[in-house]
């Protein structure tokens, strides 16, 4: 694929370049494992820096074609700070940024923010139970969740209190009727706290077709710190596993690094 965009690379800092990789890499992820829904959701990334920049993909382009210089560096307010043809063609979805920029402001501590549509992880977010106690990959998703009730289509920039609200603390938010988001410090982390997630949810829902469902103690971790401190990056973060899955990247297609 090629799309004449042109390189950032000497444009911004080292550490910048290196966020814009990770982030591309990302991208490349969520289509290579399938979550992604056209060019319907985002993974953001905030710069470092005390302007409160963060970088959203151009919306148009399908994930498996993000790369390091394609991504759009946006202001809290959406005004697009640096971008490189032809990604200026592409706008910002208003809707990514209202999500997005709210968890932002709100969530000093983390670096990365993903939005999925998948369809184990809308129709878990459709059900009134949500998330259940019936796998370890769900353990880990409820020892840090959080949900938030459909508003419709989040172009109203009066849902971010809410929304921040829904989410608190947490690593990992449900979006009723809508679908799956994750926090991290790194985008590594973020795309771990998704993985294990989306396997909650794909697990949850091949379970629910077959027989009468085993729960374990749920109190086992929903509200336990330890646990909670665990997920978010002392024994379940993605820096251990982050390089394979971009060796993995690397021998499939290493052109989200340009």
């Amino acid at each position: 694929m090629n799309l004449n965009i042109a390189s950032l690379k000497e444009v911004v800092s080292a550490a910048e370049w290196q966020l814009r990789v990770d982030l591309a890499a990302c991208y490349r992820l969520v289509a290579l494992y399938g979550w992604s829904d056209l060019v319907f959701t985002h993974i953001t990334a905030r710069v470092a820096g005390p302007e409160h920049h963060f970088l959203i993909n151009p919306y148009g382009l399908m994930f498996d074609e993000i790369t390091a210089s394609s991504l759009v560096k946006i202001d809290a307010h959406c005004n697009r700070i640096i971008d490189a043809p032809p990604a200026t063609d592409f706008p910002v979805n208003r809707a990514g940024f209202v999500i997005h920029s709210a968890v932002h402001a709100a969530r000093g501590d983390i670096g990365c923010v993903l939005h999925t549509h998948t369809r184990a992880g809308v129709a878990v977010s459709a059900q009134r139970c949500g998330v259940l106690p019936i796998s370890q990959q769900s353990a880990f998703v409820l020892a840090s969740l959080g949900y938030h009730d459909y508003e419709g289509v989040a172009f109203r920039a009066d849902e971010k209190p809410r929304l921040q609200e829904s989410l608190g603390s947490a690593s990992h938010l449900v979006l009723r009727n809508h679908g799956l988001l994750t926090v991290g410090k790194t985008v590594a982390d973020a795309f771990m706290h998704m993985y294990r997630f989306e396997s909650a949810c794909q697990i949850q829902t091949s379970a629910q077709a077959g027989g009468e469902l085993t729960h374990f103690d749920a109190a086992l971790y929903a509200g336990d710190d330890e646990a909670a401190r665990y997920v978010r990056g002392g024994g379940m973060g993605g820096g251990f596993v982050w390089p394979a899955l971009l060796r993995r990247l690397d021998r499939i297609d290493d052109s989200y690094r340009h």
